[in-house]
């Protein structure tokens, strides 16, 4: 016989064995036998538990809605959950582009396992930075892969209601940001040359050259534009989250004139798209493929000019603020978080007729047709 409260054991498994109160019999029978487990601490555990939800259901004394026992009883059970398994998971939720997360969990379970993700630990973490390190990765790269997988796992922690630290969270890299390099820019005539070899050239990937550069905008939020977020008669794109990627932050939102190359380029790469989305090329599983996007374009802008994708935007902010352009209407331009005061966060903002004189004032396509 077991000398555990409300069970019994038969044949090496110890059964919960309870009888019911008269005013639940209704519901549960005289008698409640369920399997726990051949293993007498857990059997108690389980035991506890499972008679703390039942005096629950029959406290009130009422008309008594019948739990679900084994599915009670299989939820005690601790569950093991490999990291890829979660990481899958997360993806699959999120309107991100896989590569870099993938990547990063790539190089991680190479280093550490693809094990329980409640089994890593802060060594495991510290091994992954080290060996990013070694492999001369700059430490701007080795801190988004961490966020990556710190993400992941922070995911993970909260679906399985997990109470454990992040082992990569508040995670030092030595020299983090001694070796970043201040990104450069495009001169003027750069900028007008790779235009117009864009226009010239009609070709997809290059057309995103002056979408980017005459629109500020990410590139992931040009690639993963549907149809419906373009108004031509208008001429204007809105930025915002749509069914296949999701902004970078809420301030992201925003309408956006289409002005000279922009628009003349928009024109082009709209012959091109499908009748939903503007860059069907890299759509894959129902998700935006910006990366794919972003190693096309910068193939050329590295071998023509030496600069990234992303020098466009930095660029598109230094002409705006050559103009003289507001600070608060550049943030706003360019879906930056505002560093102003908490005053310009209220109201709705520039209207577009501002966004659009501003455009124009930095515009290179006039220059262009004289």
């Amino acid at each position: 016989m077991s000398h555990i409260r409300y069970t019994i054991s038969r044949s090496g498994t110890y059964y919960y064995n309870r009888r019911v109160p008269s005013h639940a019999v209704a519901a549960y029978g005289t008698h409640i036998r369920h399997a726990l487990s051949s293993c007498p601490v857990e059997a108690e555990a389980y035991s506890t538990r499972l008679s703390n939800v039942l005096e629950a259901s029959w406290a009130a004394h009422q008309a008594t809605i019948p739990i679900n026992i084994p599915a009670v009883v299989e939820s005690f059970k601790p569950k093991s959950y490999l990291l890829s398994e979660m990481a899958e998971e997360y993806l699959s939720l999120r309107k991100i582009d896989a590569a870099p997360p993938k990547l990063a969990l790539e190089t991680f379970i190479r280093l550490a396992g693809d094990r329980d993700v409640v089994s890593y630990t802060r060594d495991d973490a510290k091994l992954f930075v080290d060996a990013l390190l070694s492999l001369g990765n700059k430490t701007a790269t080795i801190r988004r892969r961490i966020n990556c997988i710190s993400a992941v796992l922070n995911y993970a922690y909260a679906e399985l209601d997990v109470d454990k630290r992040n082992p990569f969270s508040r995670l030092f890299i030595k020299g983090e940001g001694q070796d970043a390099c201040k990104r450069g820019t495009f001169t003027l005539d750069q900028l007008k040359q790779g235009y117009d070899h864009a226009l010239s050239s009609g070709s997809q990937v290059k057309l995103l050259m002056p979408l980017l550069g005459e629109t500020g905008c990410r590139l992931a939020e040009i690639v993963g534009l549907e149809l419906d977020d373009i108004d031509m008669d208008e001429e204007v794109i809105n930025i915002r989250p749509n069914s296949i990627r999701r902004l970078k932050t809420s301030s992201s939102t925003r309408t956006l004139p289409l002005v000279g190359y922009a628009k003349e380029s928009m024109l082009l790469v709209l012959q091109q798209a499908d009748d939903r989305y503007l860059f069907p090329r890299y759509l894959k599983d129902g998700s935006c493929r910006a990366t794919h996007a972003s190693n096309a374009l910068c193939k050329w802008l590295k071998k023509d000019f030496g600069l990234t994708a992303h020098s466009l935007r930095h660029t598109f902010r230094d002409r705006l603020r050559a103009s003289e352009c507001p600070l608060e209407l550049i943030d706003q331009i360019g879906g930056w978080s505002s560093i102003g005061t908490i005053g310009s966060k209220y109201g709705q903002g520039y209207d577009s007729d501002v966004v659009k004189k501003y455009l124009r004032r930095i515009t290179l396509y006039e220059t262009r047709r004289r």
